[in-house]
């Protein structure tokens, strides 16, 4: 497949004037490595010209920018710190615009298949690099390609920055956009101010080990980074074994037989983190002794006293991990595993989030290296169970798929809904390509998933 791009470059800067100034970041928008995170979304034929379409989709986004204004503005380091080795991040909201690409490709949709992340997709979503140019002050924050196929099928890539926001106040950013487009007014009005966040690291705190010990930043920074694999002094042999993407779908009666084996009190989400984390120690082989860390991300806009507005736009998740041994998660029911889960999500309490964000407060911000590798004998589980991914219509249909955009590093696995709406979900998962099919037959094949 062929894409060949007609306009790049397109700026689009809100439609009104907006308030302009340095938004100072909070703890959380701050932590980890800078990217923009790839998603894509599919379209069949739609009755309008791609020019229509274009259109129609710069004069909505220069609208909806007016009110999600920080997306328009560009990140920059403060001058008093050291930028070799990471420092604080502002945002300054000067109304530099955002990205918009026009582009046509000589494939169908239907060679895309099942249009799970693939190398096709690098020509159909675009990239960020903040490595190499263009500085930092100069990137925009939403980057966003439309591409009409020659079936009359078109994409939408979007890449738009994690700093910026987190994945609830992106996917609200997104469906505002295409309620603009349709004509409608706003449903969802941003919650932008970080002052909430700011106050929450202003009282002086002790960080007891009980409530900081599941937090990831926490124990990445005071016991340096995930368990490697026995007998290795460094992770350089794992991060370069080659690595396969999938997407496997679970079904409500398979989800529904996870909960009633893993435990009623357990949420879907931990029962079944739990059988993946068994299903990979067991699919990786390890040594029974083998360390084994599953880092999660929780969302604390309900788990702050008073809790955050839930329109918040910006970063509202912790990194929390839980701490295991190959042996034991394998040996462990279901349901056990799953309680050692909920406890570490379960510890994020009031307290927990304003100790940890107090913590973050003197430790390095705005890191620009890579965070440690977390990939064999350490997983990643992210959920977006919860979000409003589908649906996202700008006027000519609801999507036929919306997905990643991209090839994860081993060990990263998503948990999506899926667009059925029967109850199922989706579990894109990318593992080292000589593991992924015995990951496979256990995800199907496990003694509680068949009886």
């Amino acid at each position: 497949m062929k894409v060949c791009v007609k306009s790049s470059n397109v700026i689009v800067k809100p439609s009104e004037p907006t308030w302009n100034g340095i938004l100072e970041l909070s703890e959380l928008d701050q932590t980890g490595t800078m990217m923009h995170v790839p998603t894509i979304y599919f379209y069949a034929t739609s009755p309008q010209p791609p020019e229509s379409l274009m259109e129609t989709l710069k004069s909505s986004l220069s609208q909806v920018l007016v009110h999600f204004y920080p997306m328009a503005g560009r990140l920059n380091w403060t001058t008093n710190n050291n930028t070799t080795t990471g420092c604080h991040l502002v945002l300054d909201c000067n109304s530099e615009g955002v990205i918009l690409i026009e582009a046509e490709s000589d494939g169908v949709l239907s060679e895309l298949g099942d249009f799970y992340p693939q190398p096709d997709f690098d020509q159909l979503v675009p990239s960020a690099d903040y490595y190499t140019a263009p500085p930092i002050q100069k990137m925009p924050l939403f980057i966003g390609q439309l591409t009409k196929f020659r079936c009359g099928g078109w994409s939408l890539g979007l890449a738009i920055s994690h700093v910026v926001s987190d994945g609830l106040g992106t996917s609200n950013f997104l469906h505002q956009w295409a309620r603009l487009a349709r004509g409608k007014p706003l449903s969802v009005v941003p919650f932008i101010d970080r002052e909430v966040l700011h106050q929450a690291h202003k009282d002086p705190l002790i960080h007891h080990m009980a409530v900081l010990e599941h937090c990831y930043y926490y124990s990445y920074y005071n016991f340096g980074g995930p368990p490697l694999i026995i007998g290795e002094s460094s992770n350089e042999n794992e991060k370069k074994k080659e690595t396969k993407e999938c997407v496997l779908r679970l079904s409500k009666p398979q989800i529904e037989t996870l909960k009633k084996v893993g435990g009623a009190n357990y949420t879907r989400y931990e029962v079944i983190t739990a059988h993946i984390w068994k299903c990979a120690c067991m699919a990786r082989n390890h040594k029974a002794d083998q360390p084994t860390n599953l880092t999660m991300s929780v969302d604390i806009r309900k788990r702050m006293d008073p809790p955050l507005h839930n329109s918040y736009f910006g970063n509202a998740v912790i990194d929390v991990v839980t701490h295991g041994v190959s042996g034991e998660v394998i040996s462990m029911p279901l349901g056990q595993v799953a309680r050692m889960i909920h406890e570490t999500i379960d510890n994020v309490t009031p307290e927990c989030v304003t100790s940890a964000i107090s913590f973050l407060k003197g430790v390095t911000r705005g890191r620009k290296e890579e965070l440690p590798f977390s990939g064999n004998p350490n997983l990643n589980v992210i959920s977006w169970m919860s979000l409003p991914l589908h649906g996202l219509d700008f006027g000519w249909g609801e999507e036929i798929h919306m997905g990643p955009g991209n090839h994860t590093g081993d060990g990263d696995i998503l948990i999506l809904p899926s667009r059925e709406g029967d109850g199922s979900l989706r579990v894109a998962l990318s593992f080292q390509t000589n593991h992924i099919d015995a990951f496979k037959k256990c995800f199907y094949q496990a003694a509680y998933m068949v009886t």
